[in-house]
């Protein structure tokens, strides 16, 4: 009997594009839900998700779980028998993870002050998400992946936000090349995997959906 494998996700979301490019790269067929967060939760997400009703939900023969970055593993570790996408080192998995968790605590907070935030809690947070990025990049260093030379799991927890940094600059009113071009070189060299490409959403729709968003906040 084959799998029956179900992801619940809104398409601008950094995190559920993770889980979609980790079931491609591991050839997984897939049966995509979109949930329009603007219109309510529906009834699924609210009974597989009960404890933070967020998307992403991989839902894999009935069993539904949470978090996207719990997810990539499930993923890379019941469909084995594909490249893997953790590394097999202990120490190196490890190091992986800590950086994983690194972008979840930090990115996310910091990228939406730049568009949510006026003044000098604006100025700070751009200042903070280019410290970011640069300790990311001084992470990456001179390799073409975060794993070295093979894309894997700390580029799949990453390469979502590629797609909002021209939101986050065009409404920050700031330019991440001239600090961080490796990084910036990386994210277009992740975009030429079949996986990253079919999964990120358009740039330009982005900026369009964080624009929906500042109307819905009355954020001017």
């Amino acid at each position: 009997m084959a799998d029956e494998v179900i992801l619940l996700n809104f398409w601008p979301s950094m995190f559920g594009v993770r889980t979609m490019i980790a079931l491609k790269e591991k050839g997984v067929k897939y049966e995509y839900r979109e949930e329009d967060l603007f219109k309510g939760k529906s009834p699924l997400l609210l009974e597989t998700n009960p404890i933070y009703k967020k998307i992403p939900v991989l839902i894999h023969n009935g069993k539904p779980l949470c978090e996207s970055i719990i997810q990539v593993q499930y993923i890379d570790k019941v469909w084995s028998d594909k490249d893997q996408l953790l590394p097999s080192d202990p120490y190196q998995r490890a190091q992986a993870l800590f950086w994983a968790d690194f972008i979840d605590k930090k990115l996310y907070v910091c990228g939406r002050k730049t568009w949510a935030t006026k003044g000098e809690e604006l100025e700070e947070a751009k200042k903070e998400f280019i410290e970011i990025l640069k300790t990311l990049q001084s992470e990456l260093g001179e390799k073409p992946y975060f794993g070295g030379d093979k894309f894997g799991f700390l580029d799949i927890a990453l390469i979502g936000y590629y797609s909002w940094l021209p939101a986050y600059q065009k409404y920050g009113n700031f330019n991440i090349e001239p600090e961080c071009s490796k990084l910036m070189a990386w994210g277009k060299r992740c975009m030429e995997r079949e996986s990253v490409a079919k999964s990120l959403p358009d740039s330009e729709k982005i900026v369009g959906f964080i624009l929906q968003l500042k109307k819905l906040y009355g954020i001017e």
